[in-house]
């Protein structure tokens, strides 16, 4: 430890660039780490505030709940064996306001049930980001393929859907505007793994990645995080093996006086280790600030669990990329090392 900090003071200049790419490489991660899971909310928080279980469209949709029709007969089976089960729809929509303007939401109905919200035939729940937009309870709304008008009766916290606002409707609503006496999906919380004939399982995190849009949003921001991650790698590998090639006649001279292969090992890896910490907590701290001072209706939501998970991920792929480039180390012999020191 000792010796590692005395040569980081020594060369200083090397480690503080070295630090501030990690630095610079490590905030981008967290940043694109949060704008990732500010979209997956913003994309479906309707699927992902619900509590972990089984989601069910027929087999026929080819995993295309838009083209799911569920027997009315066997949903009822399903829902009287299962007394926490709800039967569901979600479909895109429009609704207008008084002054003519168009609002894009997803029309979202189901069974009565404890997680969904259950509301009368001509009233709507919108989900608050609307209320931001200046509707308010009691305002009206219509719908071109309605014949009647929605009451707005309140509004709940974080609930979109492909980007767009949810407006929960009643069921008889929802079938005048889409000529749809069939629901989508049936959804049973808990462990449950039981299988129905003509119907297809699917965890959350399967019928999440079902949806195409939050699919190939998700993969290509990941993607780029862990391509930033491998780069942090790569940089720590380059870094100490030209460090390391510099030293070669120091580690001979080291080695020849008993200094152990492991001990070389372990300055460097100190050395790594306090290069990233440093690095990470600058770039947490900010990754937060950033987090608190972001524009009102920006999709950003960066998680203790996520930045502790990258944290780790970035201290991994440092100590692989540092051991990496010492391989050379133990295959330095002294005296040869010394007599191309002094060359």
């Amino acid at each position: 430890m000792n010796i590692a900090w005395k040569e980081m003071k020594k060369n200083k200049g090397r480690f503080l660039i070295l630090g501030s790419i990690v630095f610079l490489v490590s905030l981008l991660t967290f940043i694109i780490s949060g704008i990732a899971n500010g979209l997956s909310q913003d994309n479906a928080a309707l699927i992902k505030d619900l509590p972990n279980g089984q989601f069910y469209m027929t087999k026929e949709a080819d995993e295309t709940y838009n083209l799911s029709r569920i027997n009315s007969s066997t949903q009822k089976k399903i829902l009287d064996k299962h007394q926490n089960a709800a039967a569901f729809s979600i479909q895109m929509g429009f609704l207008n306001e008084r002054n003519h303007k168009q609002r894009s939401v997803a029309f979202v109905t189901s069974t009565e049930s404890k997680w969904f919200q259950n509301v009368k035939k001509g009233e709507v729940v919108l989900d608050r980001s609307m209320e931001e937009d200046g509707i308010k309870i009691g305002d009206t709304l219509t719908n071109n393929q309605y014949d009647g008008k929605f009451i707005v009766k309140g509004f709940v916290d974080h609930s979109k859907y492909s980007h767009a606002p949810v407006a929960y409707v009643n069921m008889e609503d929802y079938q005048e505007i889409y000529r749809a006496n069939q629901m989508q999906l049936i959804f049973i919380p808990g462990d449950s793994t039981q299988g129905f004939a003509g119907l297809q399982a699917f965890s959350k995190d399967q019928f999440l990645n079902a949806i195409p849009s939050y699919k190939a949003e998700q993969m290509s921001l990941n993607m780029i995080i862990w391509f930033l991650v491998i780069i942090s790698g790569m940089l720590f590998a380059i870094f100490f093996y030209m460090m390391n090639v510099q030293k070669i006649g120091l580690y001979g001279i080291l080695k020849a006086i008993g200094v152990k292969t492991s001990t070389l090992f372990k300055m460097m890896w100190t050395q790594m280790v306090l290069i990233t910490i440093i690095a990470l907590g600058l770039s947490i701290t900010l990754s937060q600030l950033f987090n608190l001072a972001a524009p009102e209706g920006m999709p950003f939501h960066l998680t203790t669990e996520n930045t502790v998970q990258l944290s780790i991920i970035f201290l991994v792929i440092g100590f692989i990329g540092a051991t990496l480039s010492g391989v050379q180390i133990k295959k330095i012999e002294p005296l040869q090392a010394i007599q191309q020191g002094e060359g």
